[in-house]
């Protein structure tokens, strides 16, 4: 399963309880941009689709590889294009996309201290995010709840 969204919808926050629930390690993909990426998104400039190739292979790599004992990967996949990047090398994917309102992404992103994704970026990723196709595997979760009622509405409707 990958959990998308843009920063500060609560990825990790949320998928760090149906690590539990369903049995499977998490993984932020994050984690999984090379440092020199990581630094430039933290001095506030946006990685270009070229910077992203490499790093979504590395999602798919991660996902397929997990197919058969499961995986929960936060990763923004925020345009179908990468998603779809991701689905080339793992095809069983299903995507659960969080999103939420402008005012409060802001107010969760800017209340964040240990996260190289400033919040001013926030805005050029609401830009960059296209919602989930219909022939895409996943749904949509409003994150207006706690994380505990988002986690038991995933379950469900995995």
């Amino acid at each position: 399963m990958c959990v998308l969204g843009v920063p500060g919808v609560g990825k990790s926050t949320v998928v760090g309880a149906p690590d539990a629930a369903l049995g499977a390690p998490f993984v932020a993909a994050a984690n999984l941009h090379p440092e020199a990426k990581r630094v430039q998104m933290a001095a506030g400039v946006p990685l270009t689709d070229e910077d992203r190739w490499r790093w979504l292979d590395l999602v798919g790599e991660n996902l397929h590889a997990s197919a058969d004992t499961g995986l929960v990967m936060a990763c923004s996949a925020l345009r179908r294009m990468y998603r779809d990047r991701i689905r080339a090398a793992a095809p069983e994917v299903i995507f659960v996309h969080l999103h939420g309102s402008r005012d409060l992404l802001l107010s969760r992103a800017q209340g964040r201290t240990d996260h190289f994704m400033p919040a001013s970026l926030l805005d050029s990723q609401l830009e960059t995010l296209e919602d989930l196709d219909a022939d895409e595997s996943g749904f949509a979760v409003i994150v207006d709840r706690e994380p505990g009622a988002l986690v038991e509405e995933i379950v469900g409707r995995l």
